[in-house]
């Protein structure tokens, strides 16, 4: 008996030996794992990171480009609202002329809008009662000028505000307030805007 228990004894030794190198491959087998894991726990973090900081540097330069652009039209709806008021104050300082100074424009007017020296002047309700001198002052400066000077004054009046319609016939050139400022903006807005905005 004494045979079989050196043999078991043996076996048992044996098999302890295996068990624990069999533990102990498995246990750094274990950590081989554990530290394969971190290392690819890592990785999978620092990309995720990096997806993270180029996603926010993406979203940053959408958000600027988007401040960028919403300042810039501000900017010029500021700007837009700036000319339109100067080309407002422009309309009531013609408005307000009076006297001589209206006079001459309302004739200075009519020559440049004349083409056969012949034609018709209508005016504003309230510009009627001045119609004949408005009448003399324009065909006096068409005949300073070398040109014919029959304008005559239309009996009928305009629903303009201020200026004055010069017609012949068919033909109708709108000299009102209305129709020369509305040229001038469409004329000269990037201009007005330049002198403003240097």
């Amino acid at each position: 008996m004494k045979g079989i228990n050196k043999i078991t004894a043996r076996i048992e030794a044996e098999g302890a030996a295996d068990a624990a190198r069999l533990a102990d491959e498995t246990a750094l087998r274990c950590k081989e794992i554990a530290a394969a894991g971190e290392a690819k726990a890592q990785e999978r973090y620092w990309q995720r990171v990096k997806e993270g900081a180029a996603a926010a540097e993406e979203r940053s330069q959408r958000l600027a480009k988007t401040a960028d652009m919403e300042a810039r039209k501000s900017i010029l709806a500021t700007k837009q609202t700036i000319v339109a008021e100067t080309f407002r104050r422009a309309e009531e300082k013609l408005l307000a002329l009076s006297g001589e100074a209206y006079l001459d424009f309302l004739a200075s007017l009519a020559v440049r809008a004349s083409s056969t020296g012949e034609e018709e002047i209508v005016l504003s309700e309230k510009d009627k009662a001045e119609g004949k001198e408005i009448l003399d002052r324009a065909n006096r400066l068409l005949s300073e000028a070398g040109k014919p000077a029959k304008l005559t004054l239309s009996a009928q009046t305009g629903d303009h505000a201020a200026g004055l319609i010069l017609r012949q016939g068919n033909i109708s050139v709108n000299c009102t307030m209305e129709a020369l400022m509305a040229q001038a903006r469409e004329e000269m807005a990037a201009e007005v805007a330049a002198e403003l905005f240097v």
